[in-house]
């Protein structure tokens, strides 16, 4: 997906400032607050044991998707919303509107991920293997998954794909985001997750989160989610097996997000797969 680079621009010689013993108290604000934001998140790590990954994998299997209420604590999901704004935490950044994706910006994290991002997707990743692969063998698919997050980059990076994919989605009034899919490259995981990171009905208004279905020889199927703070979606990345007259069929799948009426949404998308 293209985008721009975020880095920081570079002094010439003549502007380098001199070194200086103390941080400027703008530069120990930002510190501060970057540091509060990681205790905040360090704290509000997700309890997935608590989940029933039994349901889950009925949902996923029978449904397409698993929606997973309140996982992460608020405080969690604010500190997560307050980095959006720190470059330092990202690798590129894109304004949809200039690639015709949708109306809103995006900002893909670069490592070290912070602690929730990473600890919420190196778990996840262990729950959902086991019903990738289940959702491989309904295809007659070959791809066998690992059982860790870590053993899957290898796979990732004998294809060329080393940069991470989890970022932060934030969209106003009137955004929204066309139906598409998350493929960076030959080797994908074929789930992935959203983390709601605001409250519905007080801090935005529409931005429905939609998955559309498309099965051979019938119409398209849509669902519609509004998700509140702290939930987590689990859904397709681009396909999944549905029971036909004779056996599994594929059927195709996208994802995209309703015009936001009010306010501010903002959310975390997790995906396990890495981008060349």
């Amino acid at each position: 997906m293209p985008g721009r680079s975020i880095q920081s621009a570079r002094l010439s010689d003549a502007n380098t400032p001199k070194p200086q013993t103390t941080l400027p108290r703008k530069g120990i604000e930002g510190l501060t607050t970057m540091m509060r934001s990681q205790r905040n998140l360090a704290s509000g790590l997700p309890n997935l044991h608590a989940v029933d990954w039994i349901n889950v994998e009925h949902s996923i299997l029978t449904s397409g998707y698993a929606h997973l209420p309140r996982v992460v604590q608020s405080s969690a999901c604010r500190s997560l919303r307050t980095l959006y704004n720190d470059d330092r935490c990202f690798r590129s950044r894109i304004v949809m509107a200039r690639y015709n994706f949708g109306q809103g910006e995006y900002s893909y994290f670069a490592y070290p991920l912070p602690a929730l991002v990473s600890n919420l997707r190196t778990h996840l990743y262990a729950h959902l293997a086991p019903i990738a692969n289940l959702m491989m063998d309904r295809l007659n698919r070959s791809p066998r998954y690992p059982a860790t997050l870590t053993a899957f980059h290898k796979e990732c990076r004998r294809q060329g794909q080393i940069q991470p994919t989890p970022l932060l989605l934030r969209y106003h009034g009137g955004d929204f985001n066309c139906l598409h899919r998350d493929v960076y490259g030959p080797t994908l995981f074929p789930l992935q997750a959203m983390v709601m990171l605001s409250r519905k009905g007080q801090e935005f208004e529409g931005g429905e989160f939609v998955l559309v279905e498309n099965r051979p020889r019938q119409q398209a199927r849509v669902v519609a989610f509004n998700p509140d703070l702290g939930d987590i979606i689990i859904f397709p990345v681009h396909e999944r097996p549905v029971q036909g007259k004779r056996g599994y069929v594929r059927a195709s799948m996208r994802h995209g997000v309703s015009p936001v009426r009010t306010g501010q949404r903002d959310v975390l998308g997790v995906i396990f797969h890495e981008a060349k």
